[in-house]
């Protein structure tokens, strides 16, 4: 990873900035991105002379070439683009208002690709590139309170599934990250049904992995080679297991988690 350069989004916190630390601790060069100006400059500060602050708006489509233009500028390529940037949900579909879908799926699918898409015509001439998704637990498992988030992370795997087919012949890799719960804000940070933000995290996300350790497994996965990577322990590996092996059962378990009250006791954690 020396010399290299990777392109994080979502670099000013969690495991976008863990991300980061870990890839300069490698030798590598990195492109921060987010909104965060003062955040990104702090993570910078760890190697201001290898790091270029680059914040933009995710779903800001028309401003996306000029950011690549200057990405690429930057260190003579980017090598790797780590789409990590997203906002989670903590609703039932019933009471959840539309926009609220717009926004997830926006933030978390289509502004990805968008990137992605910017950006590949760049790794193709140079016949080398990595993309990674940090897609979630979420996107391999329908999830309750998670309508939005699950179908947009959901989409992400489909999309880096058929991009990694028609790019593997042209020197590309892509690898999906699925992470269950890694000690960061995204349930704090989450939408709730009118699109407010729900303002506490959960006791799972508190209790789950560091995002150092996070980071540590992305980066050699990517340097292995490896397709897809599930980061969760546990009830969330198992029910990742659970949905290719017996979907039937997990789909009954998920129903019965509802009807024992799972909706009332994440509100309750709103209290």
């Amino acid at each position: 990873m020396s010399g290299k350069t990777a392109w994080i989004t979502g670099a000013s916190s969690g495991i976008g900035e863990a991300l980061a630390k870990e890839w300069l601790a490698r030798g590598g060069h990195c492109v921060l991105s987010g909104r965060n100006v003062a955040a990104l400059e702090a993570v910078a500060s760890v190697a201001p002379d290898r790091c270029l602050v680059l914040p933009f708006e995710s779903t800001d489509y028309s401003a996306i070439p000029a950011l690549v233009d200057q990405a690429v500028a930057f260190a003579g390529g980017v090598d790797v683009l780590v789409n990590n940037a997203g906002i989670s949900q903590r609703s039932l579909a019933v009471d959840t208002a539309f926009p609220v879908y717009q926004k997830i799926v926006d933030v978390d699918l289509l502004a990805p690709i968008a990137l992605t898409q910017e950006l590949l015509p760049h790794m193709v001439a140079r016949g080398s590139g990595h993309v990674v998704m940090i897609s979630s637990v979420a996107g391999k498992v329908g999830s309750p309170m998670r309508t939005a988030y699950s179908a947009a992370k959901h989409g992400l795997i489909g999309y880096a599934d058929a991009l990694r087919a028609e790019t593997d012949g042209l020197g590309l890799r892509v690898l999906v990250v699925t992470p269950g719960s890694v000690r960061t804000g995204v349930s704090k940070n989450a939408l709730t049904a009118d699109g407010s933000t729900r303002g506490v995290s959960d006791h799972a996300i508190e209790n789950g992995y560091p995002p150092e350790v996070a980071a540590q497994r992305i980066w050699d996965a990517m340097d292995a080679g490896t397709r897809e990577l599930l980061i969760a322990e546990g009830m969330e590996a198992a029910i990742v297991d659970l949905c290719a092996k017996e979907p039937e059962k997990l789909f009954d378990m998920m129903a019965a988690s509802v009807a024992a009250g799972y909706a009332q006791k994440m509100a309750a954690e709103n209290n």
